[in-house]
């Protein structure tokens, strides 16, 4: 696959090409080309990408749709912890006291009821890991490891330890850090690839040093 790095603060999501794949002008976006289909918004790209390759996604009725509870929980509660948490709390220009406040209590909440899925199961949907990890490691799992917004003191992400052992876990795959690589053109050399187009790519990165 070819994995191309879209500048959005040069605005390369506003040029017409990019537009003709996703109409909102927002990353990430795909375009599968042996069939020609578009897919925009990152939840339905997991979708599509495990229908296709029949991978991270149960045929099994109950656990297809438990998968799917938790990807759209995701989607639906990850603009409060960036768009409402993570802005007010990291990114005003000016600090008022109330929004921090409310956007906290409410990204508590939400680590709460992971820690108490979690507490029954090995991954958000049960025994395997699925569309709905993946998609929800970069925001919750990001968040206890101390990677987003520089809050996880302020937000006691200790306490919410079956939410740590499962990042934890995931964070050791291979596959996920190195996903975690691709298009990333900030941190360390040896953590990221700007552009994959092969999979050799991941052979040229600057090994870390000790």
């Amino acid at each position: 696959y070819d994995a191309w790095l879209t500048k959005i603060g040069d605005g390369m999501q506003f040029s017409s090409g990019f537009v003709d794949i996703n109409p909102n002008s927002k990353i990430p976006a795909l375009v599968d080309t042996t069939n020609g289909c578009r897919v925009f918004e990152s939840g339905a790209i997991l979708l599509y990408l495990a229908e296709k390759f029949n991978v991270f996604l149960s045929h099994d009725i109950k656990e297809r749709t438990e998968t799917l509870n938790w990807l759209f929980w995701l989607h639906g509660s990850a603009p409060y912890l960036g768009g409402g948490f993570g802005h007010f709390f990291s990114y005003a220009p000016e600090k008022f006291e109330y929004p921090i406040n409310r956007f906290t209590m409410e990204a508590k909440r939400q680590l709460d009821v992971l820690d108490q899925n979690l507490a029954e199961r090995q991954f958000l949907a049960g025994d395997n890991y699925t569309i709905a990890d993946i998609a929800t490691a970069p925001w919750y799992g990001a968040l206890v490891k101390g990677l987003l917004y520089n809050a996880a003191e302020f937000l006691d992400v200790t306490r919410y330890k079956n939410v740590n052992r499962w990042a934890n876990e995931i964070y050791a795959r291979p596959a996920f850090q190195k996903g975690r690589m691709v298009n990333r053109n900030h941190g360390k050399s040896s953590e990221r690839l700007e552009e994959r187009h092969n999979a050799s790519d991941f052979d040229n990165i600057p090994k870390a040093c000790d």
